[in-house]
């Protein structure tokens, strides 16, 4: 299989945690998906993401969990950091280098404040360390959709604010599936997950991340703002920040240089 890739899952309370698993290096990498999650986790996903990420598998073995399938209200980002280290401790992983995405990265940040014995490095990308006024209106509007069961209508928003002009032009064939592909039988766990980001806040425990760190972010952030990750940076003991300035909050999937950058801070 296409760098051991396999699908897998772990059991929590009552539910599952699905997780994918591929690489053939030594050392663990642990990436954390953003809100997009919340409407289908990474179960099936092994085998594209090894894909896609091949240059990270021939140096990492490489982990992307799925929050809990079945999300208790009020569940919250803090909670979801304590089931990822009980995820960790289940697998055998002592300690990992990681990285979070928008709301993955919200996730990992509490991760490192109250595990930091099992975060070797962490990138924090296109992520917040508390509520601002774009992040509370963008989350607020895809709640809102979701209520009403527009799934269509948080897809195109979520690209339309994600990505530059050139790269949806290139992609606009994308717009026909955007809305008739994965949609959920239910937004309940979406607008668990949703709530949990807009509650998120832990600007004032950042000075106990004491791991290297790397804060990524895009000046055309028009989802978390184009401000969010300098924030997040001076606040963080040793950490380095790097601005994209003509991308915006889908820069690590627009970035041709992300993945490289991604793999020269942990392996400094």
């Amino acid at each position: 299989m296409f760098y051991g890739a396999k699908n897998g899952s772990i059991i929590i309370e009552n539910t599952e945690m699905d997780y994918i698993v591929f690489g053939n290096g030594t050392k663990s990498l642990i990436m954390i998906p953003g809100l997009g999650e919340g409407m289908k986790t990474v179960k099936g996903t092994a085998i594209p993401f090894a894909f896609m990420y091949s240059k990270v598998a021939k140096e990492y073995k490489v982990y992307c969990f799925s929050r809990r399938n079945i999300l208790p209200q009020g569940f919250t980002t803090k909670d979801m950091a304590e089931d990822i280290y009980f995820a960790m401790q289940q697998l055998g992983i002592e300690k990992a280098m990681v990285l979070g995405v928008s709301l993955g990265g919200m996730i990992v940040e509490q991760l490192a404040i109250q595990h930091p014995e099992v975060v070797e490095k962490l990138i924090l990308t296109v992520t917040i360390a508390r509520q601002n006024d774009t992040v509370q209106r963008m989350i607020g509007k895809w709640m809102d959709y979701a209520k009403e069961g527009k799934y269509k209508e948080i897809m195109i928003d979520t690209a339309e604010n994600s990505y530059t002009e050139a790269y949806l032009k290139k992609n606009c064939w994308m717009y026909g599936l955007l809305g008739n592909v994965g949609k959920p039988k239910s937004f309940e766990r979406f607008l668990i997950m949703a709530e949990a980001g807009r509650t998120h806040d832990v600007y004032e425990e950042l000075e106990k991340i004491t791991c290297p760190t790397l804060v990524i972010g895009g000046r055309q952030d028009k989802i978390v703002s184009g401000t969010a990750s300098d924030e997040l940076a001076e606040r963080i003991p040793n950490c380095e920040l790097y601005i994209y300035e003509d991308y915006g909050h889908g820069l690590y999937e627009e970035a041709k240089d992300f993945v490289p950058r991604v793999l020269n801070f942990f392996g400094e």
